[in-house]
């Protein structure tokens, strides 16, 4: 009989220990009397504006004694130039200029690059666009300025052919 009277009491405690529980049993560790909250307040979050400057900051000026010589690109050379001359014309400059010198020669403009008229044919070898070499028959042949002059030739009998119709 002392069997269940002891099974009884056990259970008794045990179903009382499922509802009568410790209170940081059920609300976690924040119910403890020494539990202090992770989450800060607003006062201690931001005691000051983020714009805040906590340390005035120093201005370089045009002082001597207060101008910072700072100097980041030591070895480099395009920074050492002498700075560019520039000559500022005034119209009266640009008149005198102007009576001084009637005209220009030849020999103060670039030489042109092209000095031929030159006519592609869209029927030649690679749709006109040749590069200097034709392969016929296995022999290399290079089109130089006769065949150039002929093709011309050629094209302008054809433009007087069919002009006259």
């Amino acid at each position: 009989m002392a069997k269940p009277i002891s099974s009884a009491t056990t259970s008794l405690f045990q179903t009382l220990k499922r509802y009568l529980k410790k209170p940081w049993e059920i609300t976690g560790p924040c119910a403890s009397p020494e539990y202090k909250s992770a989450l800060p307040m607003a006062t201690e979050y931001r005691p000051e504006c983020p714009a805040t400057t906590k340390v005035k900051p120093v201005v370089p000026t045009s002082n001597p004694e207060t101008v910072y010589d700072i100097k980041y690109f030591v070895r480099d050379q395009r920074r050492d130039r002498p700075p560019i001359q520039r000559t500022v014309l005034k119209k009266s400059d640009v008149v005198t200029l102007m009576k001084e010198k009637q005209s220009f020669d030849v020999t103060e403009f670039p030489i042109p690059y092209l000095t031929a008229k030159v006519e592609e044919d869209d029927n030649a070898y690679g749709g006109g666009y040749e590069t200097g070499f034709k392969f016929a028959g296995g022999n290399l042949k290079q089109n130089g300025f006769q065949d150039v002059k002929s093709s011309i030739g050629d094209v302008s009998s054809l433009e007087r052919i069919s002009a006259e119709q």
